[in-house]
């Protein structure tokens, strides 16, 4: 199996480092990709050490089975083409295809056979929020058509990049010292406050992120489902965390659903309240699955069910997914 990294040099593109490491991803050859600020640059893999190559419009993908993208949507976009010509699978974790009919967008405990029907040679990683939200849906939709979802996500800095983190850390570094802030990742200093912006605003006063999760949830469930998002970006270094009240077509119990989350792939429950335990970002932080409590009636809608739930967005939200991907792909005999 050769496969290729391209964006190695973000947290993303490090994270699939050690999930392919941590997985025992079948790598017989790695090949790394990056911008020509990037080249050069050397990384640790299973006791080896590899350069970061430039990436450009030339035969560099030929032989490679599996390209992981994670270098932007602009990126994606222009070297798609380059990247999938010789027949390399290409797992996008930008936004570039994920809406497009012909590239399936994949979470693997929802639609994973959605995979098999790629016509570009590209999948589609969801967005980091969608994720975690649609694998923790996926067990009640079982239950009761989900009719409405509406959530409030809680977005750690991880979602901007390493280099938002850093700033996040030294901001509350700053302060402490008695220095002014530094700002540049977000709209407002992030350190002691939230932002309740995540992504540009659209015209109909939504973000484009909040979009994201009304679009994709439906396309990735195959569901006609409505979905009313607002997301706020936290002072959380790693973790995203929503809240999100669904609408099932009959009555859902607490005993169900929690019996469905625990049965299902990719979830803990961790709903212990009278002993104030309950999933929190602090905790969650660098593990693998979608952790759900806080499971609830909603006292406003008898057809209503309310849960809290958090996952690592680098890991699940991201690389994780993309590498569960692939590894669907091998187990199917489809690479």
């Amino acid at each position: 199996m050769k496969v290729a990294i391209v964006g190695v040099s973000g947290a993303v593109g490090q994270e699939f480092l050690r999930v392919l490491d941590e997985r025992n991803f079948p790598v017989d050859e790695l090949v790394l990709f990056g911008s020509a600020r990037s080249a050069g640059k050397t990384y640790e893999f299973r006791g080896k050490t590899y350069m970061v190559k430039e990436l450009k419009h030339n035969d560099d993908f030929k032989g490679v089975d599996i390209a992981f993208t994670s270098a932007g949507a602009g990126t994606s976009k222009e070297f798609a083409e380059t990247i999938t010509k010789y027949g390399t699978v290409m797992i996008d974790n930008s936004s570039a295809f994920r809406m497009e009919a012909d590239v399936p967008l994949v979470v693997p405990e929802v639609n994973a056979e959605d995979a098999k029907q790629r016509p570009r040679g590209i999948i589609a990683n969801p967005n980091c929020t969608t994720i975690q939200m649609v694998v923790a849906l996926k067990p009640l939709e079982k239950l009761s058509h989900i009719k409405r979802i509406h959530v409030a996500t809680y977005q750690a800095a991880s979602g901007a990049g390493a280099a938002a983190m850093a700033e996040l850390e030294n901001q509350y570094k700053q302060i402490i010292d008695g220095e002014q802030p530094t700002v540049e990742k977000f709209a407002y200093q992030l350190a002691y406050n939230l932002i309740p912006q995540v992504d540009v605003f659209t015209d109909n006063g939504y973000t484009k992120e909040e979009m994201k999760m009304f679009h994709e949830t439906r396309k990735i469930m195959h569901s006609d489902v409505e979905v009313s998002a607002l997301c706020v970006r936290v002072p959380a270094l790693r973790a995203h965390s929503e809240a999100v009240w669904v609408e099932t077509e009959r009555p859902v119990s607490v005993e169900e659903a929690r019996k469905a989350f625990e049965q299902a792939e990719g979830i803990v429950v961790f709903d212990n309240p009278e002993n104030k335990e309950y999933p929190m970002p602090l905790f969650v932080a660098g593990k693998d699955p979608v952790y759900v409590g806080r499971l609830r009636k909603d006292l406003a809608n008898p057809n209503g069910f309310t849960f809290w739930c958090v996952g690592d967005q680098i890991k699940k939200g991201a690389a994780l997914n993309a590498v569960q991907i692939a590894e669907y792909l091998i187990k199917e005999g489809d690479l």
